[in-house]
């Protein structure tokens, strides 16, 4: 439960970048299939960007509980994908 939290402490501070992208992919293509595979892409380059820059320190933390980048960055992935899910089927109904 503890790992699950942090995770989501994680994603916090990239959620507003996120609602950013789910307006952008909204406006150009609110298909599921690109918007998914965007999602995807940004979140390979959040990784490298946080592996390779001075913010990998903040990875320690998550290493320390057992949480490995890769699988910290999927779990985001996922946790992204689900409310941009719910974002463009909402976006889909009011356009």
């Amino acid at each position: 439960m503890y790992r699950l939290l942090a995770i989501l402490a994680f994603y916090k501070q990239l959620i507003a970048w996120s609602f950013v992208a789910n307006v952008i992919i909204a406006f150009i293509n609110p298909q599921l299939a690109p918007a998914l595979i965007t999602k995807l892409f940004l979140t390979v380059f959040a990784w490298y960007y946080f592996n390779e820059s001075s913010k990998k320190r903040k990875l320690t933390f998550y290493n320390n509980l057992g949480i490995s980048s890769f699988v910290l960055f999927f779990l985001v992935f996922v946790v992204d994908c689900i409310l941009t899910l719910i974002f463009l089927t909402i976006f889909k109904e009011f356009t």
